[in-house]
């Protein structure tokens, strides 16, 4: 028996066993029900009718675009302003710590609260269009508006602790060395951190998007609450199914925005490791 467990054959999947075993039993059990009862009618028959109505009805549609659109627009503006403020808190300036407590105050605030708060600053006749109006300016809508900015600007509000916090984890991860060797070698500060460190923390930016692109594109209470009335996404759209009763058109939904989730991040994988290719073959040469 150890003779057996020596092999390195039999070792690693002994070694993998509970992990894998874990993901299939509490993910992939609960995701191949939810598939199989997508097909299904309330007899048991199997159908395509509640994927056609997904595909056939224009509400359903619109929230499917609207899934999307809510799940990529505030991660890349998130990014936007989290890498900025990643290489900002590497720095030593006066009052560093206190702002390295207070910029993760929004992780620990309910996403519900993020929503009622919104509508309290910036909704017609908020807190903001008042003060504004003693200027004279008139806020453009921000509530409950076509484009969602309202729904954008409290995902990306709450997004954007988390994602910094594991951006400046990635880029404190490369080592000094590494930078000056850059600097010595003639690279500017610009040229060093988009040629070197930018390809170095890449995986730990994929994980910061990846993460924070799958919890906004399933995001509820925020769309629901300061969304557009006429363009909601989803995930709304399932709430409101699963309290009709609609089960099986409940995880057909699911079963669609899963699947597109996936594809955005299949597509964002392939340009980032496009990304790591060229960096690669630059330093072959």
């Amino acid at each position: 028996m150890p003779a057996l467990l020596r092999d390195r054959r039999v070792l690693l999947p002994l070694l993998l066993a509970p992990g894998v075993g874990y993901l299939l039993l509490f993910f992939g059990t609960p995701l191949a029900t939810a598939f199989l009862a997508s097909f299904r009618t309330d007899d048991g028959a199997f159908t395509l009718k509640w994927y056609g109505l997904i595909a056939s009805q224009p509400s359903m549609l619109r929230g499917l675009r609207t899934s999307i659109y809510l799940g990529v627009a505030p991660v890349v503006v998130s990014l936007l302003v989290s890498v900025p403020l990643s290489l900002a808190i590497r720095r030593h300036f006066l009052g560093r710590r206190l702002f390295s407590g207070l910029y993760k105050l929004p992780i620990a605030v309910p996403a519900i609260i993020v929503g009622l708060m919104l509508i309290v600053v910036f909704e017609r006749g908020g807190f903001v269009d008042r003060a504004m109006a003693l200027l004279g300016i008139s806020l453009p809508k921000l509530v409950r508006d076509d484009w969602s900015i309202g729904v954008i600007i409290a995902s990306v509000w709450k997004q954007i602790p988390f994602m910094t916090l594991v951006i400046t984890s990635a880029f404190a991860a490369i080592p000094e060395d590494i930078r000056f060797a850059g600097r010595s070698l003639g690279a500017t500060r610009f040229a060093t951190f988009f040629l070197v460190e930018v390809p170095l923390a890449m995986p730990g930016i994929t994980a910061a998007v990846l993460l924070t692109f799958i919890g906004s594109m399933g995001s509820y209470a925020i769309p629901d609450i300061v969304g557009s009335p006429t363009a909601r996404p989803l995930s709304v759209l399932m709430v409101s199914q699963f309290n009709d009763g609609h089960f099986p058109q409940v995880f057909a939904m699911g079963m669609v925005l899963s699947a597109f989730a996936v594809a955005v991040l299949i597509a964002y994988y392939a340009v980032t490791s496009r990304i790591g290719d060229a960096h690669g073959r630059g330093d072959a040469r």
